[in-house]
């Protein structure tokens, strides 16, 4: 793409809801801050109290509850009751895609119970969790030990379940891929009650590859175990500026922890972690982390940089300064970088409160910061949240690495969504082809980034309010998200489904691969009794009598046509 002046859009007329969302930031500061840090500490004392338990007790309590379910999917009537779900509430949940699928008639299984650590087991290297459990409860109990799962997504409120069964990445994704990648085994209750153990070499093997991207349509997780890493105290952590066009700063990121050799997998050429952040058309900084030691990070003359304290710039912002003072280093706490932009949610924190990263406001409020995703959710109401639909996008792209530049000047030219996130990680050629895959025949091109296992693609975040809602033009966020999944397709990309997607059914499975997914669903018995991952990822209500007769349809086809 070498065109990248923008289109011209006409001035947009703003109404009531356009001054309710402009000062939303009211409503924030005097209820939802509050009640988040309430919801924070009741959070964290009943972390504190699981964790009090014993290894027996936990089990003991995990045992109990898998019967609960078990029993309650057992009273179900098929042909009287709806199709089964989770009671958990749709505005909890962290993603912006509507949960409009529970507003349909449907039979509810409470899963709230299952929020512990079950075990930290040192010797396999392995953390025994539940679905509920999340990225902050996690680090808490893991870093201290020199341990940390593999790949740590950086918000705190990020669950365990919702990152296997949906999307998870983070800066160390280069190395250990996905989330779901670093996953060992899966404890499912599937539809008929039967509770199974999944591994990639055991019988159930062919549900093990399945259940990620699925969200929760094969059966319902229960316990995970996933690798664990040996960690040190800080991250020493190098800021590189970049500038030129988008193609120049797509190659600086890759450069940035893609050798040009080759050599991948050599620890000396390729960093722990890996970030980029592209805050214009010509500017963007890439960040480098190695883990170190309390001794290394303590020498004379290395900066020790907090970043988890209230008070402290938000790290978007401060990681922009190498822009202006060149490249530097530093060294974060560990559990801090990992957790590095839960404060602001990357920038979205500076759409909810304008001043929210003023010196002023961090220093007296700070403290409070982040608000709850799902009490902004509960508290937002319907017109706000088809406002946020169309005038805002919340959207990651997973394209191919050496497809960045391209992806960053598409952007750029039809939403203008400054800054961007750039997150690398890979993505393996499996014994069988599952949802999401590498291109065909990746390996014979060594590609940079590109092993003869794994190919290597980029999480392009686009987090924020487009350049022409900021200016007061028409924008179609519908009609962009349209023509974003469209290009994803046409590039053999991928969308999380987390997001708002306006993809049709025939799109959707050719976004995605059904094959064994399908597979799976008819085997384990998951049709007639959990939606489609399709339905449950679509925009808009679904009645009890749409989803059955597409899933009748669905089976009858077999995706032909998107074949």
């Amino acid at each position: 793409m070498s065109d990248l002046q923008a289109p011209l859009r006409p001035k947009r007329k703003k109404g009531l809801v356009d001054f309710l969302v402009q000062f939303r930031w009211i409503f924030v500061i005097f209820f939802v801050l509050p009640f988040s840090t309430l919801y924070y500490f009741l959070i964290y004392l009943g972390d504190v109290r699981s964790e009090m338990k014993s290894y027996k007790q936990r089990q003991k309590e995990h045992d109990e509850n898998v019967l609960k379910v078990v029993k309650r999917l057992k009273q179900r009537n098929p042909k009287k009751d709806g199709l089964v779900c989770t009671a958990r509430k749709p505005w909890i949940a962290v993603g912006m895609r509507n949960v409009d699928y529970k507003r349909a008639r449907h039979y509810e299984v409470d899963l709230s119970a299952f929020r512990n650590i079950l075990e930290i087991d040192k010797q396999r290297m392995i953390a025994r969790v539940e679905p509920l459990v999340n990225m902050g409860q996690i680090t808490r109990v893991t870093v201290p030990m020199n341990l940390s799962l593999a790949v740590v997504a950086e918000l705190d409120d990020l669950t365990v379940g919702g990152l296997i069964n949906g999307y998870g990445i983070e800066g160390s994704s280069h190395i250990y891929g996905l989330f779901s990648d670093t996953v060992v085994a899966y404890e499912i209750v599937l539809a008929d009650g039967r509770v199974v153990r999944a591994t990639k070499d055991n019988e159930y093997s062919d549900l093990f590859y399945a259940i990620p991207w699925s969200q929760g349509t094969l059966g319902f997780l229960v316990a995970a175990e996933i690798k664990l890493i040996p960690v040190k105290e800080y991250m020493r952590l190098t800021y590189t500026p970049v500038v030129g066009n988008l193609q120049d700063l797509a190659q600086g990121y890759m450069d940035s922890f893609a050798p040009r050799d080759g050599d991948q997998d050599n620890p000396e050429k390729v960093p722990d972690f890996v970030e980029g952040m592209v805050y214009s058309p010509t500017e963007g900084v890439f960040m480098t982390g190695r883990y170190a030691s309390k001794e290394e990070a303590k020498k004379k003359g290395n900066k020790i940089n907090n970043v988890g304290w209230w008070f402290k710039p938000w790290f978007y912002q401060h990681a922009q300064t190498a822009l202006k003072k060149g490249e530097f280093v530093e060294y974060i706490p560990t559990r801090e970088y990992y957790h590095r932009h839960t404060r602001c949610l990357y920038w979205e924190g500076k759409l909810i409160l304008p001043f929210g990263d003023q010196w002023w406001f961090r220093f007296l409020l700070g403290w409070l910061m982040p608000p709850k995703v799902s009490l902004l959710k509960a508290t937002q109401g319907e017109s706000i949240r088809n406002y946020y639909h169309e005038m805002h996008v919340i959207q990651d792209m997973l394209v191919p690495l050496y497809k960045v530049g391209d992806a960053l000047e598409w952007v750029h030219h039809e939403m203008e969504i400054y800054p961007i996130w750039l997150c690398p990680h890979r993505l393996f050629k499996l014994p069988v082809k599952t949802m999401v895959y590498p291109e065909p025949g990746f390996e014979q091109h060594r590609r940079q980034g590109d092993t003869p296992y794994a190919q290597m693609f980029t999480d392009v975040g686009v987090y924020y309010a487009p350049g022409p809602v900021l200016r007061g033009e028409v924008f179609d966020g519908a009609e962009a998200v349209r023509k974003l999944e469209q290009w994803l397709i046409k590039n053999h990309s991928f969308q999380p489904q987390y997001a708002v997607s306006e993809l049709n059914e025939k799109d959707f499975w050719r976004m995605f691969d059904a094959d064994l997914y399908e597979h799976v669903r008819r085997k384990y018995g998951a049709v007639g009794t959990f939606m489609s991952v399709y339905y449950k990822s679509k925009k808009g209500r679904k009645t009890e009598k749409e989803v059955q007769e597409a899933e009748q349809a669905h089976l009858e086809t077999a995706y032909a046509e998107a074949d």
